[in-house]
């Protein structure tokens, strides 16, 4: 089996490396490969490489995710997440192949405090969810073999995260203030990669593989907000390496307006994964279980 992953230098496109390669024969791209064409600013050229390549899978771990760069650059924005998996959702259709994309909570305006569901209403409150929420619609109108996969607060061990930004402040202050008034579940690139697999794996094998395809809501489970997991990250760290020079002794809550920004930001980013959990028999570990395991690899 083909398998074409775009995307590959990103957080979730390094961990799909590892939880694709037993499925099959891995094309994994960059926007800078030579290989192919993995540049989401030349849609055309990206899909003479879907064409050229012709794979049974397509995963597109791709994405302009610089929230409030978007602000300043929609055009950008808007080619990268909605222009360019269109692209790929015609070339899949044409091949009869499945698309893979990943999106977000932020196609939702944050309000309430009850998981958002897969059926409820879109509402983005910037830029990057709106160009976000074209590109779900894009891929759901171009290719009926489908999965795309929802989620939150996206972290890996590889590359620049939260939590490494925290235990870097944590060292150099002795107060720190972070967001309690935002509330979601931090979600590893490996969890998304490893469920990414098994989800292709189940409709690969099915007789009727078409059944699967859809929306679904991937994230770890339970809740906290970015001071509480702030909080976790330091006092984890502190407690499997004692001899880490930290400087903190306070980590003062504090309200979003704390901290005013290009885009605005949903309050509420939790996600509902009955649906997902159900169709596909998956647990979903808690995100302290995620969190801890990063930070056993960058401590």
């Amino acid at each position: 089996m083909k398998i074409l992953l775009l995307g590959k230098g990103g957080q979730v496109g390094w961990e799909l490396q590892r939880s694709l390669a037993p499925l099959g024969s891995v094309l994994a791209l960059d926007f800078d490969s030579t290989e192919g064409c993995g540049d989401f600013t030349r849609p055309e050229a990206l899909a003479a490489t879907v064409r050229d390549y012709a794979p049974q899978i397509i995963v597109n771990a791709a994405a302009h995710t610089a929230v409030d760069r978007a602000e300043s650059e929609p055009e950008l924005a808007r080619m990268i997440n909605a222009t360019a998996p269109a692209a790929l959702a015609r070339e899949a259709r044409a091949l009869g192949a499945w698309l893979v994309h990943y999106s977000t909570d932020y196609v939702f305006d944050g309000s309430g405090e009850q998981p958002w569901r897969e059926s409820d209403v879109p509402d983005p409150l910037n830029v990057y969810g709106q160009t976000k929420l074209e590109g779900e619609r894009a891929v759901q109108a171009g290719c009926e073999r489908h999965l795309i996969f929802r989620t939150s607060w996206v972290y890996g061990a590889r590359g620049g995260n939260f939590a490494k930004t925290m235990l870097r402040l944590a060292g150099e202050r002795d107060q720190l203030q972070v967001i309690d008034d935002q509330i979601g579940a931090p979600t590893g690139a490996d969890l998304l990669a490893d469920v990414t697999a098994l989800a292709v794996r189940q409709a690969m094998s099915d007789q009727q593989p078409d059944s699967w395809a859809g929306l679904y809501h991937l994230a770890a489970a339970g809740q906290t907000s970015w001071h509480g997991y702030a909080s976790h990250v330091i006092e984890q760290a502190m407690r499997s390496r004692p001899d880490l020079p930290l400087r903190v002794r306070e980590i003062k809550p504090v309200a979003t307006s704390a901290f005013p920004t290009a885009a605005r930001r949903p309050h509420n980013s939790r996600l509902d994964t009955s649906l997902l959990k159900v169709r596909f028999s998956l647990n979903l570990p808690p995100w302290q279980q995620g969190v801890d395991r990063m930070l056993a690899e960058i401590l």
